[in-house]
């Protein structure tokens, strides 16, 4: 999977962008653009339309939070944010601002790739919820996406804990039960978790 991966990397320290890039490429990524700025990230962004961008929190420019609302407003690109451990009151601003995950400097290599590896899997989650919720239109709108994504979240846990299946695995058991039976994936979910909730 990784081999078709295009990564844009944005850290205004150019070592740890060495880095970054030697770890992606080792792991099978494509690194297609890296810059030390924030601003330069979100044109870099709207060039390549990389999958995944990784952000540094303190750019100039623009910092990591800002450039990730930027490019969240224009795409659905996975976000990745580097932060120091003291910044971590920062963390649900990144949230909000659309980061799926953060990593805490310094980062070992054994924690980038499984990190990345979860932002992609969860924004390809966020991909397919959108795309139901777009084939059937909720007049709530982004509260049904988020109530979506806490029932899929919820019943995922349940899958893998009474299944023994991976994150990936458990999500796909959703999507098919709902392909299968024509549902919605937040209705597959409910009955998941109404289900292990009668059992217990």
């Amino acid at each position: 999977m990784s081999e078709q991966i295009r990564v844009v990397i944005a850290d205004d320290e150019a070592i740890i962008r060495l880095d970054l890039k030697e770890i992606l490429e080792d792991g099978g990524y494509t690194v297609v653009a890296e810059t030390g700025r924030g601003d330069e990230a979100v044109t870099l962004v709207d060039e390549h339309r990389p999958d995944l961008v990784i952000l540094d929190v303190k750019m100039p420019g623009l910092d990591g939070i800002s450039a990730a609302r930027a490019i969240g407003e224009k795409h659905q690109i996975a976000v990745l944010l580097l932060t120091a451990f003291s910044q971590r009151d920062l963390i649900q601003e990144a949230r909000d601002a659309g980061v799926a995950a953060y990593l805490v400097k310094p980062f070992r290599r054994n924690e980038l790739l499984p990190a990345i590896e979860g932002v992609l899997a969860k924004a390809h989650e966020d991909r397919a919820i959108e795309e139901e919720i777009r084939a059937i239109p909720s007049p709530s709108g982004s509260e049904d996406k988020i109530e979506t994504r806490r029932l899929v979240d919820r019943a995922k846990a349940i899958l893998i804990e009474r299944d023994g299946l991976s994150e990936d695995e458990a999500f796909s058991s959703i999507q098919q039960q709902a392909m299968q039976t024509r549902s919605r994936m937040r209705d597959i979910a409910a009955g998941i978790v109404d289900e292990a909730g009668t059992s217990t």
